[in-house]
């Protein structure tokens, strides 16, 4: 079995409780960094799905890496390769798929509920999934439904939380961190955490049940992104 390839962007966002779920599937994989030229020969022949994380940047004016892994994604997508985005990389996979990204009013930044749309139950990756149901979300940019894509999800705060084409799904929000990761990015970017908004939690707000709320989301990814895994083929 050919292994899932990572795309990691910054140290404090790590794959979290994704290499958890991997593990349990006996799914292999490997991290690739690209945007510190580590793994920068990536070969698309040598990995069966492509994972691309969180991380900061804006995609609107992309730095050499972003551009880089859009093109990747570009190839992937003509060959078939099944692909997930998280937050930064679902806007990474909106620009290559036609769309765009640009600055949201006010930063999203923690325990926030989306909502399934109507046509996500089409989609059996989200068989079983509530309608509704709690996320988390740090993020400062939006990204609009590429052609010929299906939106999946939304907020309110975010009109597009996620979109699906195919075997490819992109997601706005946030499976994958844990208790340690979250703690890191609210010590890294506290100043995140200070704008007057509803859709702004402050270190108390996100810190109050952490790991209750870490278990109801690992308990979606173990659905929603094992499907994927899964059944991407």
């Amino acid at each position: 079995m050919k292994p899932v390839a990572i795309f990691t962007h910054t140290e404090c966002e790590p794959p979290g409780y994704l290499v958890d779920l991997l593990h349990a599937v006996n799914y292999p994989f490997q991290l690739v960094c690209l945007h510190n030229d580590v793994n920068g020969d990536f070969e698309l022949d040598d990995f069966s799905r492509l994972i691309f994380m969180g991380g900061p940047g804006n995609v609107a004016e992309p730095e050499p890496w972003m551009l880089q892994e859009m093109e990747i994604i570009r190839h992937a997508r003509n060959r078939k390769i099944p692909q997930l985005g998280i937050c930064l990389g679902a806007q990474l996979m909106s620009v290559a798929f036609g769309g765009r990204v640009w600055q949201a009013d006010a930063l999203e930044v923690g325990w926030h509920k989306v909502q399934l749309t109507a046509t996500a139950k089409d989609c059996r990756w989200f068989d079983n999934l509530p309608q509704q149901f709690e996320v988390f979300q740090w993020h400062a940019h939006n990204f609009s439904l590429p052609p010929a894509c299906t939106r999946v999800a939304t907020s309110e705060c975010t009109p597009c939380q996620g979109f699906i084409e195919g075997a490819n799904l992109a997601i706005q929000f946030h499976l994958e961190m844990t208790v340690e990761i979250i703690t890191t990015l609210i010590d890294k970017y506290a100043e995140d955490l200070t704008g007057q908004s509803d859709c702004i939690q402050n270190r108390q707000q996100i810190l109050q049940d952490i790991d209750q709320h870490c278990q109801q989301t690992f308990d979606v990814a173990d659905h929603l992104l094992k499907q994927w895994l899964m059944l991407a083929d």
